[in-house]
């Protein structure tokens, strides 16, 4: 509304929605490329690829509506593969912000960073995570909650279901360490190895299919440093069926219940 003609629609054509984002960055601007993550991302992929990675353009993707959000719309819209695919590509940053504080910030680093990126944006409601005093940076994770006896690592929807799950995990006297992982790529590093040395287990949680996305990423930090127990949840390399978000979140277990029964069994594991 108060710059109309900054915005370009070029109707349903995310394959040419990236070339012409690129054209923009091209010509000195600072295009934020906007559609349905599915499609942004699975339709227009080697767009992505050439035009934007493989040049390093300054292009920022906005995917929404991601992970299961379209809920009732089905398998053809659910967004449930696309940090895999965007995290494997070379000059690519992935964030998947936690809430609406992280979100604004996000936007605001992106302007100010140089090369592709794609911010994954849920349209469902979540509670406030962050203190108002919170500083968003690209590839450092944001301790929560901290605590010795296991880590849970989430990223958008559900790490507000991780708190939660901490709770819960609390009142059994278990101390869960909660990680936002926020940037997915690049990689928080340093944070997964000090949660694999100090609390000796790692639970991850994404609204994401477990091939490939935020859970594949901290294992292959952990077995190649500090190799410790783990769960990953998420979707289990299936299609994700017809229902209502929140049935499908409940269904695969991504809810803090759902985090709490994997801590728990985590925690068996390690003895």
């Amino acid at each position: 509304q108060m710059y109309p003609v900054r915005l370009v629609n070029v109707g349903i054509a995310e394959q040419n929605m990236i070339g012409v984002g690129a054209g923009l960055a091209n010509g000195g601007l600072i295009p934020f490329v906007c559609g349905a993550a599915p499609f942004l991302t699975g339709r227009a992929l080697e767009q992505i690829k050439a035009d934007l990675a493989y040049s390093n353009t300054n292009v920022k993707l906005c995917g929404m509506s991601s992970g299961m959000a379209y809920g009732e719309l089905g398998p053809t819209h659910h967004s449930i593969e696309d940090m895999a695919w965007l995290r494997a590509i070379a000059n690519m940053t992935v964030i998947v912000p936690a809430d609406p504080v992280e979100t604004a910030q996000t936007v605001e680093v992106a302007v100010n960073t140089e090369g592709p990126m794609f911010i994954r944006i849920s349209r469902l409601p979540v509670p406030i995570v962050h203190d108002p005093d919170y500083h968003f940076e690209i590839g450092k994770a944001a301790l929560l909650r901290d605590g010795g006896d296991v880590t849970l690592i989430a990223n958008g929807v559900l790490v507000s279901q991780a708190l939660e799950a901490a709770t819960m995990l609390a009142a059994r006297g278990i101390q869960a360490r909660v990680l936002n992982m926020s940037t997915v790529r690049p990689l928080d590093n340093e944070a997964v190895l000090a949660a694999a040395t100090e609390t000796g287990g790692i639970v991850t949680a994404e609204e994401h299919t477990v091939f490939g996305g935020l859970g594949s990423a901290v294992a292959e930090v952990v077995v190649t440093t500090h190799p410790v127990p783990m769960r990953i949840l998420g979707v289990p390399g299936v299609f994700a069926p017809t229902g209502s978000t929140s049935w499908l979140l409940e269904h695969f277990g991504l809810t803090a219940q759902g985090i709490f029964d994997a801590a728990l069994e985590l925690m068996g594991r390690k003895g």
